[in-house]
């Protein structure tokens, strides 16, 4: 638990170095009328000379000290080095874009007030957080005042009209859909030789239910068996039961488990001190080493890029070497994504001629291969997150995770 706390101190440190203006804390609630005030111009985005030719300001509303904070957190200190690189070049059709934050803590209220803010400061973009079961107070008010509303990260088709009805065409995610992480997760351990699985996902969230439902959904179609379903809940502490659970659920080829810091740790280290050596197999929730056992072995992880100076992406690796440079050096491979979306947004605000919500929204479901830091950026009127990326698959080696190889899901896997 102290190195979870530790990682946590080092991003929201790195998090407060990334604004790109002095007043980046959460706004106080100093009474009541000026609550009312905010909201209102929220919803009423003003059309200004100088939101036409100042700056563009992004504003994000994400969790910098709690547990989205090491997903969270790089992503912010990667969305601001790609912008620092567009500005540097002359901006987006000559504007420089900004970049304002406000950490929600995951509280459910202040992620409201968070985007509210935001919005009342003229953002005409925002970012909400990681997942999209804590991000919605902040993407429904996006979404409601007419701004495009984005995440770095999110991993479900929740993140769109699925969720948020038809005002969801305004919302989209650069993470990669739970449907195509699960299915390349099924497809990588197929090919192992593996035919026989026990699944065990948390139930705290959709997209660890999904991309476990995705892993299910594919090997059963390529063939394979699922031997036991055992779930669980972060936080209720249940998942103390769960190594004793799949010890006694049967033999299997590979375990497929779907949670993050810091049940990953409890389920993880549980099963090993246990005596079971089977393979584990986890969606890029389980990247990073600040969650392990300093000798885990026979994990293995997909994610957006190796943090452990063997990512094939020369890019990549300067991105990286960027970041400690600024002393935000990543702990999970997610913070690409942060890049790849303020790449994709200056390529649709110089497509579109502006930030007007819509005209970015249909910008973004006609992306069939956007090229990016982070890969190829593909969304549909359907699905508002992306699908096809390349994937790193990444193996524990005496605790240390290893690259193993780049690897697409042939498709999204169908889950009910």
């Amino acid at each position: 638990m102290s190195r979870w706390l530790v990682v946590l101190t080092a991003l929201a440190v790195t998090a407060a170095a990334c604004s790109s203006t002095s007043d980046s804390e959460p706004a106080a609630d100093s009474d009541a009328a000026d609550t009312t005030q905010a909201e209102t111009e929220s919803t009423q985005p003003a059309e200004s000379a100088e939101e036409t030719e100042g700056p563009i300001l992004i504003g994000a509303a994400l969790d910098l000290t709690s547990n989205m904070a090491p997903f969270d957190g790089p992503a912010l200190a990667a969305a601001q080095i790609a912008i620092d690189q567009i500005n540097e070049a002359g901006g987006v059709n000559g504007r420089q874009l900004q970049l304002e934050f406000i950490d929600t803590a995951l509280d459910p209220d202040q992620t409201k007030q968070a985007a509210v803010d935001l919005l009342a400061q003229g953002a005409e973009i925002l970012v909400t957080t990681c997942d999209v079961d804590f991000a919605t107070p902040a993407v429904q008010e996006g979404i409601n005042a007419g701004v495009l509303t984005v995440a770095p990260c999110i991993g479900t088709d929740q993140m769109g009209p699925a969720r948020f009805g038809d005002a969801g065409q305004l919302a989209f995610t650069f993470g990669n859909l739970a449907q195509d992480e699960g299915a390349v997760l099924a497809e990588w351990a197929f090919d192992q030789g593996w035919t026989t699985a026990i699944v065990v996902p948390d139930n705290l969230l959709a997209y660890f239910q999904d991309v476990c439902g995705a892993f299910t959904s594919r090997w059963e179609e390529l063939g394979g068996t699922v031997v036991a379903t055992e779930g669980f809940a972060s936080f209720d502490g249940s998942v103390s039961n769960i190594p004793t659970a799949v010890g006694n659920a049967g033999e299997a080829d590979v375990i497929a488990l779907c949670t993050f810091p810091p049940d990953i740790g409890t389920a993880v280290g549980g099963i090993r001190d246990l005596g079971n050596d089977t393979p584990i197999v986890s969606p890029w929730s389980g990247d990073g080493t600040f969650w392990s056992a300093p000798d885990l072995t026979g994990f293995t992880f997909s994610t957006f890029a190796s943090v452990f100076g063997d990512d094939p992406n020369a890019d990549v690796q300067a991105m990286i070497a960027e970041m400690d440079s600024r002393g935000s050096n990543p702990a999970t491979g997610g913070f690409i994504t942060g890049a790849a979306m303020i790449e994709s947004l200056a390529a649709g605000i110089e497509a579109t001629g502006g930030t007007d919500g819509m005209a970015l929204a249909s910008y973004f479901e006609g992306l069939s291969g956007l090229e990016t830091i982070s890969g190829e950026i593909r969304f549909s009127t359907d699905l508002h997150t992306v699908f096809g990326r390349e994937y790193r698959i990444m193996t524990f080696e005496n605790g240390t995770p290893v690259f193993q190889e780049l690897r697409s899901a042939t498709s999204p896997a169908e889950i009910g």
